[in-house]
């Protein structure tokens, strides 16, 4: 199987930061034979190029270093930016564990539905109409909470009187 080379004004899939989706666009920078730049020809947005996500990742090479740290003078480690990453995706994947040992076998009655002048606690299960089920991981103070949602923590009034 013969592929083209990417040119300027050529088309590619990449995927969309915005629609968040693998998608044709028109590549708009290069430089020299790596693409850069793209336009996604669904909503229009500028972006740098990002692999599709249906692609495959090819493996790595393995590292003799920790991943993303590096050997600072006295033996010391440092994060490098893709440790932080990996740690970060860590985290994610620890709150996704969280919230899914949360919700896992809970009734629907035991889901109170979100409103700001519900006052709430930590534990608290609550169904909120854009970001479903969650759990009340901390309260912030007497008019914010944290909750944990499938998607991610989000900070939540609570407690309004309206």
């Amino acid at each position: 199987m013969i592929t083209k080379k990417p040119k300027t004004g050529g088309e590619i899939d990449s995927y969309c930061t915005k629609c968040k989706l693998d998608l044709t666009h028109r590549i708009i920078a290069m430089v020299g034979d790596e693409v850069k730049k793209v336009e996604c020809k669904t909503c229009g947005s500028h972006h740098l190029y990002r692999r599709p996500k249906s692609e495959k990742l090819a493996p790595l090479a393995p590292k003799t270093k920790a991943a993303g740290a590096t050997k600072r003078e006295g033996g010391e480690e440092r994060k490098t930016s893709s440790g932080r990453a990996s740690a970060a995706a860590q985290r994610e994947r620890d709150q996704t564990v969280q919230w899914e040992h949360a919700i896992a076998g809970q009734p629907m009655g035991a889901f109170k539905p979100y409103r700001v002048t519900l006052t709430l606690g930590p534990g608290e299960l609550v169904r909120h109409p854009k970001f479903g089920d969650g759990v009340v991981a901390r309260v912030i103070d007497r008019g914010k909470v944290e909750i944990l949602f499938k998607d991610g923590p989000k900070t939540m009034a609570h407690g309004q009187v309206v």
